[in-house]
């Protein structure tokens, strides 16, 4: 059985309906999922708005580009230190 991916923003609409007051049974019949899923759904994203959830995939885009520039500069930083410690 395929599995449908959720986008964040199908996420952030099926956590506001639950939001809204519509029993969690319903909204995951509606929407194909179930209880557990809209459970974790709301410990992961529960309060966020869709503007939320756009900076923190900014943000973790961000974190991940100056992990790479540091492990980069720690090669590179390693690279010479083992050019200047040779004795000539």
């Amino acid at each position: 059985m395929k599995h449908k991916q959720y986008s964040e923003n199908e996420i952030l609409d099926v956590l506001a309906q639950v939001e809204a007051g519509t029993a969690v049974g319903d909204v995951a019949r509606l929407s194909g999922v179930s209880k557990a899923t809209i459970h974790r759904w709301q410990a992961r994203y529960g309060g966020m708005t869709k503007d939320d959830a756009k900076r923190v995939r900014q943000l973790e885009e961000e974190i991940r580009r100056l992990k790479k520039l540091v492990a980069d500069l720690a090669l590179d930083n390693s690279i010479l230190k083992e050019v200047v410690g040779r004795k000539w």
